[in-house]
């Protein structure tokens, strides 16, 4: 479609015809209208052709009659939802599983989506936390506008979701949920109760007295005396694990069913609810699950996904590091107590997880929600590093600068100064630093503070234009070893 018009765009807007770049797989008819997405001059832009309503209301400039040069703007990406509603996002629902994909920096969901040919599961192409957004200085419909425009250029129809990830705060989740986000991960941490763990029995036996003698004996009565058959397990309470459950969850569980009945089922719109308890000193027990199960089955609250926090630690951009025999064998409880209720278990900071991949897809049999986000920046960054030596420098310069105060939003256990130093490490050896599991978190954690320097931001996101197919190549390659080992593509 391009090659009609390329000499028309290239006089008008005064470009070289050589820098007009079609994306073929892009191209619909809408109607009698045409749409490609192209790139001019290093930016990208919808290409419309017609005389029809979509065209119409797109905005743009007009070029001559009928062809019209549109910006990929927030505007028109709902004029494209309307459209095609294959570019808006979905929900899954508690069956298919599903993959969560946060771009920090909104390019590279083509390589995502190209991830997916042959696989089982949907991916979650937009994901981010109010952190991110804070720290990238994004909004949740930057992120969506990001992604539609994607689906759109790679002319994908598989379905994707869009979690607002990790949230806390009622004005957020209410945001994203009115910019049609699909997926909430409710973050219980600040309503889990603290300390629980170091109180004597004497201490639980006067905090659960505070609390209302009606919900002390219906809690008592369900729980206490009784053996509870989940797969090939039974599982019964004493009462000191009863009252520690009780003041472990009982406020999170509160808070749940007030978003959920006030939010989530006002939404106006299918979405998928997911519920995260692994922000905790301790981990989840068998038991604390089977509670947390237990009492949102009692309250009518249908969750899609549940995160507990699992044996071991899941840091940032590096493997699971722990005993993976235990690990397996609470992985196996946890999985199997979401399979008794019917939801997903959620894997959160499931990238570069690779030693406990298998396990997991074993045990959860394709019924599960793994969540993956920094290991997309640490591919771009490893572009950077092959194709811009210097740039990578100044952004590795510039996290070493910044770890400490980085350090205050993520819990990891890197020491850059394990790392081979800059000054001393060549151009052919920087992409050495992504392998490195100290250096690896360094760049990992530390995106915030490099994309708030306009001129690293600036020439970061040029070579990566530059350079999107090789972006696309390794993400295909390291997303990919990730869905392969969990069973979620051959």
């Amino acid at each position: 479609m391009i090659s009609e018009y390329r000499e028309t765009i290239s006089s008008i807007l005064s470009v070289d015809p050589e820098s007009i770049v079609e994306y073929p797989a892009s191209y619909t008819i809408i109607e009698e209208d045409q749409v490609i997405l192209c790139k001019i001059a290093g930016e990208k832009k919808l290409l419309a052709v017609g005389d029809g309503m979509f065209v119409s209301r797109l905005e743009g400039k007009i070029l001559s009659d009928g062809i019209k040069i549109c910006p990929l703007s927030h505007e028109n990406r709902l004029v494209l939802n309307q459209f095609l509603p294959h570019t808006k996002p979905s929900a899954f629902g508690r069956k298919i599983a599903t993959f969560g994909l946060g771009d920090r920096l909104g390019i590279a969901t083509p390589g995502h989506i190209r991830c997916f040919e042959g696989s089982s599961a949907k991916p979650i192409l937009a994901q981010q936390s109010k952190r991110e957004l804070d720290l990238t200085g994004r909004t949740y419909e930057q992120v969506l506008d990001d992604v539609s425009f994607a689906v759109f250029q790679e002319g994908y129809r598989g379905g994707f979701g869009a979690d607002g990830d990790h949230l806390k705060q009622w004005n957020d989740i209410r945001e994203a949920l009115d910019c049609g986000y699909t997926m909430i991960t409710l973050d219980c941490s600040e309503k889990i109760g603290k300390g629980i763990e170091a109180m004597t029995s004497s201490q639980l036996e006067q905090a659960f007295a505070n609390l209302p003698s009606d919900y002390r004996r219906r809690v008592e009565e369900t729980y206490l005396s009784r053996v509870f058959p989940i797969g090939l397990e039974e599982y019964h309470f004493t009462r000191e694990e009863l009252i520690r459950c009780v003041l472990v969850y009982k406020v999170a569980i509160e808070f749940v069913k007030e978003v959920f009945f006030d939010l989530i089922q006002k939404a106006g719109h299918a979405v998928d609810f997911e519920l995260s308890i692994d922000e905790t000193e301790a981990i989840t027990t068998a038991q604390g699950h089977l509670f947390v199960a237990m009492e949102l089955d009692h309250l009518n609250i249908e969750v899609t996904s549940l995160a507990p926090r699992f044996i071991g630690e899941f840091q940032k951009g590096i493997d699971y590091i722990g005993d993976i025999t235990e690990f397996e064998h609470q992985l196996k409880q946890h999985a199997a107590i979401a399979d008794h209720f019917g939801y997903k278990l959620s894997i959160h900071s499931g990238s570069d997880k690779f030693s406990v991949f298998p396990l997991i897809g074993l045990y959860t049999a394709g019924r599960l929600h793994l969540k993956t986000s920094g290991t997309n920046w640490l591919e771009a960054v490893g572009v950077i590093a092959e194709k811009n030596p210097k740039l990578y420098r100044s952004i590795h310069q510039k996290a070493l600068e910044h770890f400490e105060q980085a350090k205050t939003f993520y819990h990891v256990s890197a020491d850059p100064a394990k790392a081979a130093a800059l000054n001393s490490t060549s151009d052919e050896m920087l992409t050495e630093y992504l392998t490195d599991t100290n250096s690896r978190q360094l760049l990992h954690i530390t995106y915030g503070f490099i994309l708030g320097d306009s001129r690293l931001r600036d020439e970061l996101y040029r070579t990566l234009s530059q350079s999107e197919e090789r972006y696309y190549g390794r993400l295909i390659n390291h997303i990919g070893r990730h869905l392969q080992l969990v069973s979620l593509k051959d």
